[in-house]
């Protein structure tokens, strides 16, 4: 692709790094309608470095992250060597991250950081109990396992990967559990467990979850890996106070720069290394494949320099 086939925008970024996101992987592989134009570059998030600008807010060489506003959906993404975005949508690299950490982080690490922020906000603190983090070895999940256990909080990690707990435990997980071992006996209150949950699996998981909260529990909701919909009732909100927060990280530029500065500082994962690896751009196939078929643990990060 030439210069002058690229989206329209103001600065011209060399692209590092890209993650590979299930976002991603379904429009690759036609599993979704996602896609709003055609042909289209995928890639939902990147990093990289400022090669042409004429915003005055950025300069040549500027290191630099971009995802959402239609990255990958319909404007061109991230797995190519250059993109064209509006300044609007580019976000200076905050000091305390790499190029390469901030893809490993890419939108996962946000969504994590959103919940954590929105629990906090309604009032998560350690003290108050054990937090439940289910599809453990998830991107979004490992970094919120990571982030958690950074903040004191004891996390608990639910898990269909049994031989993936000693990845769990050096996140921070004290406690590992399997998705089998949830003891549903269907009461529209169950036995109270949980000060806080991180819920990225959606149908009967969240029902159960509401319904072990424990008082002024809080869980953040930000996938649907089993299903869209959940049956629950009105007597967990209502007799325990448990708050339903939904996790959508199309927030204005300015709450996005505030959340990845928290990256870079009090939330920032000290397992990133653990958590993400980086593939070839010519192994991205695979990767869409193995993600679709939950083959993957953490992050796989397209780095553009290995090939």
């Amino acid at each position: 692709m030439g210069r002058d086939e690229l989206d329209p925008g103001n600065v011209v970024v060399r692209i590092a790094y890209a993650s590979v996101n299930y976002k991603d992987a379904l429009t690759a592989r036609g599993k979704a309608k996602i896609v709003l134009k055609f042909p289209l570059v995928a890639g939902i998030d990147l990093a990289g470095t400022v090669e042409e600008t004429a915003d005055a807010r950025f300069k040549p060489g500027d290191e630099v992250i971009v995802h959402s506003f239609g990255l990958g959906v319909n404007h061109d993404g991230g797995y190519a060597e250059f993109g064209r975005f509006p300044a609007e949508w580019v976000i200076p690299l905050p000091k305390g991250l790499t190029l390469f950490e901030a893809s490993a982080l890419g939108v996962a690490g946000h969504t994590a950081a959103v919940a954590v922020d929105l629990m906090e906000l309604n009032g998560l603190s350690p003290k108050n109990g054990k937090v439940l983090v289910n599809g453990a070895t998830g991107g979004v999940a490992s970094i919120a396992i990571d982030i958690l256990a950074r903040r004191g909080y004891q996390v608990v990690a639910m898990s269909g990967k049994a031989e993936q707990a000693e990845y769990l435990e050096g996140l921070g997980a004290k406690e590992i559990i399997g998705r089998n071992d949830i003891r549903d006996s269907g009461r529209p209150l169950e036995d109270p467990l949980w000060a806080g949950a991180v819920d990225s699996v959606g149908g009967a998981q969240m029902s159960w979850l509401t319904r072990s909260m424990k008082r002024d529990g809080v869980i953040a909701s930000f996938g649907n890996a089993a299903g869209a919909e959940f049956a629950g009732n009105v007597l967990p909100f209502i007799l325990r106070g448990v708050r339903l927060l939904g996790v959508n990280v199309n927030n204005p530029i300015e709450r996005k720069k505030a959340l990845w500065a928290r990256l870079a500082g009090d939330l920032k994962p000290r397992h990133l290394a653990r958590i993400a690896r980086r593939i070839r751009f010519a192994e991205l196939e695979q990767a869409f494949d193995d993600l679709l078929a939950a083959r993957i643990t953490g992050r796989q990060v397209v780095d553009f320099a290995l090939d």
